[in-house]
């Protein structure tokens, strides 16, 4: 790879890292990702992300009409280069299309929109492939060599960014449920302490007379609860405090 390639990688590697920096959420990220693969492999017309999702395929992202387009027609044809790297994980590289054999629903449609070489790489994240980076061109071996290389160097580094920014949703929604819970937990301990003193009893005894009211109104514990604070004090109970997940050590 030549001095000017490895700046241009690494350029984008460096924009991959500000882009997992400052995205936040996983589709504006994506949205990102196919511009700058689109970029650095300059062959490359347009660039489209699929990924699996409700049994199928879908585009999440596209840089351009071409991509989205030529994804579309393999979902509409159940078949094409993008979706067997999706299947089977593994890149398909299409030299020249109007010789190519395979795919001979998509290939006709393809061929009409202009499309006679693509890449399609597939991101593999925890052992699953997820998604298939797909680059289109509109001339023949235009993602060969030193192109191909440089698609799957980025995809490399797009599926590692991939991985950290889903493993970061992830704790996010983790973190979410976390403080939830802790908020009901908070609001139906405070109930049971007003039910206690009410009623002079234990804090078993207590839970077992919130759990009746909820059964009995088939409603949610938090709610019954919420509803005896404010009966008691006028104000709905305050929540708890946030959950703060512990620093890794380094």
């Amino acid at each position: 790879m030549s001095d000017a390639a490895e700046s241009h990688l690494a350029s984008a590697y460096g924009r991959l890292l500000t882009l997992l920096a400052d995205s936040l959420h996983v589709d504006a990220f994506l949205d990102q990702v196919v511009r700058v693969a689109a970029e650095v492999v300059p062959p490359a017309v347009a660039c489209g992300l699929t990924v699996r999702r409700d049994g199928g395929a879908w585009t999440v992202a596209s840089s351009g009409d071409l991509a989205t387009k030529g994804d579309e027609i393999q979902y509409g044809a159940d078949e094409g280069p993008c979706l067997e790297a999706l299947r089977r994980g593994h890149i398909v590289e299409v030299v020249d299309l109007r010789e190519d054999g395979r795919w001979c629903r998509y290939r006709e449609h393809a061929l009409r929109l202009g499309i006679v070489s693509s890449l399609s790489l597939p991101m593999t994240v925890d052992g699953e492939t997820v998604g298939a980076l797909n680059l289109y061109a509109t001339e023949p071996a235009a993602l060969t060599g030193s192109a191909r290389r440089h698609a799957e160097a980025f995809a490399a580094q797009g599926t590692a960014a991939l991985t950290v920014i889903l493993r970061q949703a992830d704790q996010a929604l983790l973190h979410r449920q976390l403080t939830d819970a802790m908020a009901s937990r908070s609001v139906i301990d405070q109930a049971l302490g007003v039910l206690m003193g009410q009623q002079r009893c234990t804090a078993a005894e207590a839970f077992a007379l919130l759990r009746q009211a909820s059964q009995h109104r088939n409603r949610k514990l938090r709610d019954v609860a919420t509803e005896i604070i404010t009966q008691v004090s006028g104000q709905s109970p305050q929540p708890a405090p946030g959950f703060v997940a512990p620093r890794q050590q380094p």
